[in-house]
């Protein structure tokens, strides 16, 4: 990965100490965005300061590292079972923090929930033990030798960390990411007592949301400032449309300057393989079609001349599926074909096979996910279907464009801050099956004027979207934070 981090300026000291609390890391396990952003962003950070990574010891990372240093045996709270501070660096060398207890982290499964689905029943002990370990290690109680001057948590699993911290009467400066707002973390208040949370957190000045504990609206109280993954959704997540029961608490840190978007970077390995900003037109042009012609192969589809359409999505509701598979239509009837990959709500992928079956020679479907089938589809695709209902930030259409895939997309979060409607891909604004259809129709004819499509792709294929402005502006908001 390209360390771009130190290109710019920042009001951050280097001998910052920083705690960075996640519940997913790519290098080890992830359940989607934020195991990229936490593969990334810790990394990027190291040009700036002292940053260290806390994640829960699930199975797989006792697998990837098994002889990792104890720096610390640390107690039962509460209910919450005693653990210990595991110590390690990875390869690069990011240190990385592991809190040990295997009676909650030893598990088959996603870092929330069995494969099958659904989450672990004890999920508030689960990710309490990771947000009081990260008050702890802040106290200089887990590790004597090493204390955080600001901690850096994301969503709900470790959002109860800004609580603990004043609830020891701790003064460490924290920051709050949201990566999705309409995950809360909500437990009913006969919890509080076994996850250590003191009864006077219980208001509407603390933890309490709706009569119940909220882990999110916590974080959202309790930290310094709070940062969303885009500044569109920073905007959005302050109205009751998309605020989720939130939105007045989050307009007054928006009013108080401690509310700022920031939108997630990709790291260098998305630069496509063509080259693109160093060599002809020509040689794009060849390595887009081969690829095309490798995954019609791969999925059996006849050849073709029309676009390429593709969905790599997790198919849930939020992300449109069913707006999808309405454009589907358009798609087929004007030559065009669709491959899909992912996997999510039953019923979506029922209706996704179903669609294959209906038209073999134009729609094929893979439910299930593979990370590097997954770029070989982006490689080939000539336009990404991407009509999210919310989009915090989004990757996919950042890929995409990296790899010469127009996205097609609903106007909403990281979206609008990524894609230039008409000259990187093409957004819609009526959130319906016909919205999408004429946001398809509109790529249909740029793919037919070939002179427009070709300068479409190659502006998308040049864009930037590495973490150097993004690990920048994180480092102010700490920099704000500690100075506060």
């Amino acid at each position: 990965m390209k360390d771009g981090a130190a290109e710019l300026p920042t009001r951050l000291a280097a001998t910052t100490k920083l705690l960075f609390v996640t519940s997913e890391m790519g290098d080890f396990i992830k359940a989607g965005g934020l195991g990229e952003v936490s593969t990334a962003l810790p990394r990027q950070l190291r040009a700036l300061c002292d940053v260290r990574v806390l994640l829960p010891g699930f199975r797989q990372v006792r697998a990837a590292r098994p002889n990792m240093d104890i720096v610390r045996e640390m107690p039962r709270t509460a209910s919450l079972p005693p653990w210990s501070l595991g110590r390690f660096s990875t390869a690069d060398g990011l240190t990385i923090y592991a809190v040990l207890c295997d009676e909650l982290y030893d598990r088959e499964g996603s870092p929330y929930g069995p494969f099958a689905g659904g989450d672990f029943s004890d999920n508030d002990i689960r990710f309490a033990r990771l947000s009081l370990a990260a008050a702890e290690i802040a106290a200089g109680e887990a590790d004597p030798n090493w204390k955080p001057d600001v901690i850096h948590v994301n969503d709900w699993p470790s959002a109860l960390a800004p609580g603990y911290l004043r609830w020891k009467g701790l003064s460490t400066p924290s920051i709050l990411t949201i990566h999705n707002l309409a995950y809360q973390g909500l437990y009913q208040p006969s919890r509080m007592s076994a996850l250590g949370i003191p009864d006077l957190a219980f208001s509407v000045n603390g933890a309490e949301f709706h009569g119940k504990v909220s882990f999110l609206k916590s974080g959202i109280y309790y930290s310094s400032h709070v940062t969303t993954v885009s500044e569109t959704y920073a905007r959005e997540i302050t109205t009751p449309e998309h605020g989720c029961g939130l939105d007045g608490l989050l307009k007054t840190r928006m009013e108080e300057g401690r509310l700022t978007g920031i939108v997630n970077g990709i790291d260098d390995s998305w630069t496509s393989p063509a080259g693109a900003l160093k060599t002809a037109a020509q040689r794009v042009r060849q390595w887009k079609r081969q690829s095309a012609t490798d995954i019609r192969k791969t999925f059996e589809l006849p050849p073709s001349r029309g676009p390429l359409f593709s969905i790599i999505s997790r198919l849930v509701h939020q992300k449109g599926i069913d707006l999808s598979i309405e454009a589907a239509e358009t798609i087929v009837a004007n030559g065009g074909q669709l491959v899909v990959t992912g996997r999510g709500e039953p019923r979506l992928e029922d209706a996704i096979e179903r669609l294959a079956r209906q038209h073999p020679q134009a729609v094929a479907a893979r439910i299930g996910f593979d990370d590097a089938e997954a770029r070989r589809i982006f490689a080939a695709s000539d336009f990404l279907l991407m009509p999210s209902r919310f989009e915090p930030c989004g990757l996919s259409q950042m890929y995409a464009q990296r790899f010469g895939a127009l996205p097609i997309a609903y106007r909403t979060g990281g979206l609008v801050d990524t894609i230039e409607d008409g000259q990187s891909g093409f957004l819609f604004s009526s959130l319906t099956g016909a919205g999408l259809a004429s946001a398809v129709t509109r790529a249909l004819d740029a793919f037919r004027s070939k002179a427009a499509f070709r300068q479409m792709r190659e502006h998308a294929m040049a864009k930037r979207f590495d973490w150097s402005r993004p690990t920048h502006r994180y480092a102010d908001v700490y920099a704000q934070a500690l100075s506060a």
